[in-house]
């Protein structure tokens, strides 16, 4: 389900400096299927270019972070991991033993989730769920 996004063409939308290893950064974060962390991050983009620094992956995702094109997500494992930011809105399902990402979406959730936002007296601007579970193939 995972879309791909041109984070580099988003720097460019949002008048972003897009520096050699920007690039490749945005380039990784681009073609990556999974939510990878900063190590992850900086595994991939020194194969392509070695003189990215773990420091200046940090900085990176910071900044794309800050422009609002890269979503940063805390899945309980103790890492911060990182996608493109959405252009249309999906929720998280993560597997506690694999630590693998599902994304899905659900009509009915949504307007559940808006309906009890409505409830309580608000209208519903933005939300984020994660779901954590196991397989069910693998309980016993």
């Amino acid at each position: 389900m995972h879309q791909k996004i041109d984070l580099e063409q988003l720097c460019a939308d949002r008048g972003l400096r897009i520096t050699e290893q920007r690039r490749v950064i945005a380039r990784v974060l681009s073609e990556s299927d999974d939510h990878p962390d900063v190590e992850l991050l900086h595994s991939r983009a020194s194969a392509i270019d070695s003189k990215i620094s773990i420091a200046t992956v940090y900085r990176t995702v910071r900044l794309f972070e800050d422009a609002g094109i890269l979503d940063r997500h805390d899945f309980g494992d103790g890492r911060a991991r990182y996608e493109a930011a959405p252009e249309a809105h999906h929720d998280h399902l993560i597997d506690v033993e694999s630590g693998n990402v599902v994304e899905f979406v659900d009509p009915e959730l949504e307007a559940l989730q808006k309906q009890i936002a409505e409830k309580l007296g608000y209208r519903l601007v933005d939300h984020r769920m994660e779901l954590y579970g196991v397989r069910i193939d693998r309980e016993e």
